[in-house]
């Protein structure tokens, strides 16, 4: 049996025809892009937020009211078949930094490539701060030095 449709069939299959070679244009938003990049960076361990001093501050503000903002610390470039991205993050101490970077690129680069569909040209990493957790976080108001 051949695979060749009817001549007679073809306006009626074109005109129902909802199938990915429809003519037409896909356009995915930075703000989505960031979105995706921003959730592939923050579950890499060693991580522990993402942007700089003020994007932290801003986005604390939004935490508050709860309105986290998934693309805060990601810049994104967006073309018609390629990404550019620059992440800045604040890493966990101790981590190794190198490695976290290098986990923040590929994490990114596989989440954009399968969730968005786009090549990714490149992954700038930044690391602005380090995080030290203090002993004043897991203290309560008990172990106060004066009572």
């Amino acid at each position: 049996m051949s695979n060749v449709t009817p001549a007679t069939s073809t306006s009626t299959a074109a005109a129902k025809n909802t199938s990915s070679h429809a003519a037409g244009k896909n356009t995915i938003a930075e703000g989505v892009v960031s979105k995706v990049a921003g959730i592939a960076a923050r579950e890499v361990r060693g991580v522990h937020d993402l942007g700089n001093g003020a994007a932290r501050a801003i986005g604390a503000i939004r935490n508050v009211i709860n309105q986290q903002d998934r693309g805060q610390g990601v810049s994104v470039e967006v073309g018609e078949k390629q990404v550019a991205a620059d992440i800045v993050i604040v890493a966990e101490y101790p981590v190794e930094l190198q490695k976290v970077a290098d986990d923040v690129r590929k994490a990114v680069t596989d989440a954009i490539s399968q969730v968005v569909g786009m090549e990714v040209t490149e992954v700038n990493v930044t690391i602005s701060d380090v995080y030290i957790p203090s002993e004043d976080d897991n203290d309560d108001d008990n172990d106060s030095r004066v009572k």
